[in-house]
């Protein structure tokens, strides 16, 4: 089903029906930014123990790949 058809469908109900499913859209698309909301605060969350746990370059940020580089071409030596 397209959005298209889906716009026809809704159009055929009655007014009362139709606000139905607006409210319906609504409590989903609330439903959804919370949910979203929550699994970005819980990232940070699951994550920020480990900020500064280990000693690294001071550059790793910028230059990481060539630090993998570099490990890279030890292992393989």
């Amino acid at each position: 089903m397209n959005l298209e058809t889906i716009q026809q469908e809704i159009a055929t109900l009655p007014p009362d029906a139709q606000q139905i499913i607006f409210d319906l859209v609504e409590v989903l698309k609330k439903r959804h930014y919370q949910d979203q909301e929550k699994a970005s605060d819980n990232s940070i969350e699951e994550w920020s123990d480990f900020i500064g746990f280990a000693e690294a370059e001071p550059d790793l940020s910028r230059n990481y790949k060539t630090y993998l580089n570099k490990k890279r071409s030890l292992r393989q030596s």
